[in-house]
C-alpha cells in the first residue's frame, strides 16, 4: 500500500476530541483518522449505489412480487409482530388504509 502526506488543519477543540476518542478507542490518532475517513467514503459510496439501483427498479415488477410474497404461506411461530407495534384502532394512513407503519408518510426531498 503506498502511503502518502496530507496536511490537516484541524479546528484544535475537534482535534482535541479525535486526541480523546482515539485514546478511548486504544488507537494512534492517525489510524483513528484513516478509519473514520474510509467509513465515511464507504457511505457516500453505498449512498451512490444504492441511488443508481433505485433509478434501475422496475417499480411494477417489484409491486408484484411483493404482492405475491408469502401466499400460501401462513405465519411462523415467532413471526409475530411486537405487541408496541400493535395498530392503534381508528388510525388510517394517508392513503386510507390501514396503517403498517409508525413512522407515517415518506417526506419527499428537494431536488429530486
Amino acid at each position: 500500500m503506498r502511503r502518502s502526506n496530507f496536511a490537516l488543519r484541524l479546528q484544535p477543540s475537534l482535534l482535541e476530541e479525535l486526541r480523546k476518542a482515539a485514546e478511548m478507542e486504544g488507537v494512534a490518532l492517525n489510524q483513528l483518522i484513516n478509519v473514520a475517513v474510509a467509513e465515511k467514503v464507504s457511505a457516500l459510496r453505498t449512498e451512490e449505489y444504492f441511488r443508481e439501483r433505485g433509478r434501475r427498479a422496475d417499480r411494477a415488477e417489484t409491486l408484484r412480487i411483493l404482492d405475491r410474497a408469502g401466499k400460501g404461506n401462513p405465519p411462523m411461530a415467532g413471526d409475530e409482530l411486537p405487541p408496541e407495534w400493535s395498530k392503534k384502532p381508528g388510525r388510517k394512513a394517508v392513503n386510507g388504509k390501514d396503517s403498517v407503519s409508525k413512522r407515517g408518510p415518506k417526506k419527499r426531498v428537494a431536488g429530486r
